[in-house]
């Protein structure tokens, strides 16, 4: 039987930020509508570094008296992901978990805890595990002045150490434990259905926004470490200067819910940030700020000069998408037995990809090469002519493509805008589509995959409706037949492997 190695007792080293854990027992960690008692082991996840305990074997209540100490970090963790496996399935989602937020806890209040576990283990059981966490810095007061100066050298300027009574009145503002200072704060609107003046706070470990007008008070806060992307929104007409649209990952900050903006098919929340007196300044705080939290980030929002603003342009903000209320459906996922370096062949412009283009009715198929626009995006063009099957009235198609490295993930997402030329109404609208690849790291050699489409009408006509239903049909057919030549393309050169 195959068990799980533990690295317990391993002595932490470096300076700046330890963590101690002390798993010392669980009780009640019972499968619901089962009475096999599970083999457990525990995994402890803080600022990407993980920690695995011993296996229990057939225990309900185990005890392990085991401590695990986390190498240094430069940065205070805001979160801790405790997960409770059973080694008879070592691929499955954990049978518990929970999470440790240090900037909800007082740290002496996280000495000796039980910490309850949600998932599949059975509630009637009061699932639970007993936790002693310490967390210190090894800098003592420096550490402040130290992250300090770090952060001036990420933004090239100088980032001066607030008052203690600044310090402690945004602490006491947020709620926030005592090891948390204040980096910068802006005045700005925060954009919902109607712009709320107020001022936002960067930390550490969180971006806070804080409202009072006449009474009406407006607070919250999320976690850099939540963050998903950052992009520049241009200036429009009624806002002269550009303004910060902050993504969060999936399923995170919904304490944070009611300042957000909007909801995007991912289930991400949107925070839109606008009208800063000076943009430049915001816009370098916030992103060295994420940059050292989230180290080796492949950032999409590039820096701007204060001179030349207005030239910025939406490729290089993030989205390649312009029409931002469009609806994404997904039209075809799947999971293939080809690793992500592999499938990005078909997006090479090589052989491969004209191969298959023309056999799902792509003629004189051309594209240009990858140019690097941003920091980590590039983009091309592509052309070519629909064949009768696919559509019997002939036409063009004019595509911009992007991509860009996934942040969280072992892939690669591309953007696609695509122009119709003599197709029934192909003035009346534009196709967006957005492919997400990424490999599954329990399974070597596969790969998942995810389309979304989405339609943006330029002109409204009586056809709306009958021209979705087709295209959405169309276009996941034709990716199902496209994605299953390259699988069979790719996996037939490796023999068959």
């Amino acid at each position: 039987m195959e068990t799980k190695s533990s690295d317990h007792g391993v002595k932490a080293h470096g300076d700046g930020w330890l963590l101690t854990v002390a798993l010392i027992e669980g009780t009640g960690i019972l499968s619901a509508g089962s009475s096999k008692p599970f083999d457990l082991y525990a995994v402890f996840t803080c600022n990407t570094k993980r920690k695995t305990s011993s296996i229990k074997f057939h225990a309900s209540d185990p005890k392990w008296n085991e401590i695990f100490e986390f190498d240094a970090m430069d940065d205070p963790p805001s979160r801790m992901d405790v997960a409770i496996h059973d080694s008879n399935q070592l691929d499955e989602a954990p049978i518990g978990h929970a999470e440790v937020n240090f900037l909800k806890s007082n740290l002496s209040d996280l000495m000796d805890i039980w910490v309850p576990l949600d998932g599949k283990c059975d509630p009637a059981s009061n699932p639970k595990l007993h936790l002693r966490i310490f967390l210190n810095n090894s800098r003592g007061t420096e550490v402040v002045l130290n992250y300090l100066a770090k952060m001036g050298n990420e933004v090239g300027k100088k980032i001066n150490l607030r008052s203690a009574q600044t310090n402690l009145a945004f602490r006491k503002l947020f709620n926030l434990p005592p090891e948390e200072f204040l980096i910068d704060d802006f005045t700005c609107h925060l954009k919902r259905k109607m712009p709320l003046q107020g001022r936002v706070f960067f930390s550490p470990r969180i971006i806070g926004f804080y409202s009072n007008i006449f009474g009406h008070k407006t607070k919250f806060f999320f976690l850099w470490e939540d963050v998903d992307d950052i992009q520049v929104i241009p200036p429009t007409l009624s806002i002269g200067s550009p303004s910060l649209m902050v993504i969060l990952r999936k399923d995170r900050g919904s304490e944070a819910k009611h300042g957000a903006k909007a909801t995007d098919h991912h289930g991400r929340l949107k925070f839109h940030f606008q009208s800063f007196v000076s943009f430049n300044d915001a816009h370098r705080i916030i992103m060295g700020i994420w940059k050292m939290r989230s180290p080796g980030q492949e950032q999409k929002g590039e820096v701007i000069e204060e001179s030349e603003p207005k030239e910025l342009q939406a490729e290089e903000c993030g989205s390649l998408f312009t029409h931002e209320d469009v609806k994404m459906s997904e039209i075809f996922s799947s999971v293939l037995s080809v690793d992500v370096e592999s499938l990005m062949e078909m997006f090479s412009g090589g052989q491969l990809e004209h191969k298959v283009m023309q056999k799902t009715g792509c003629l004189d198929y051309s594209s240009t090469e990858w140019e690097l626009v941003s920091r980590n995006i590039f983009k091309r063009q592509i052309s070519y002519k629909f064949d009768k099957a696919l559509s019997r009235y002939g036409g063009e198609a004019s595509t911009t493509q992007q991509k860009y490295a996934l942040v969280n993930q072992d892939g690669w997402a591309i953007e696609e805008v695509m122009t119709l030329q003599g197709v029934l109404l192909g003035d009346y609208f534009n196709l967006q589509l957005k492919y997400h690849m990424a490999n599954i790291p329990s399974k070597p050699n596969t790969c998942s995959v995810q389309v979304l489409l989405g339609i943006a009408w330029l002109k409204s006509t009586k056809q709306q409706k009958k021209i979705t239903k087709n295209i959405m049909s169309n276009t996941s057919n034709r990716l199902k037949e496209l994605f299953s030549l390259v699988e069979k393309d790719l996996t037939s050169r490796n023999g068959g492997s």
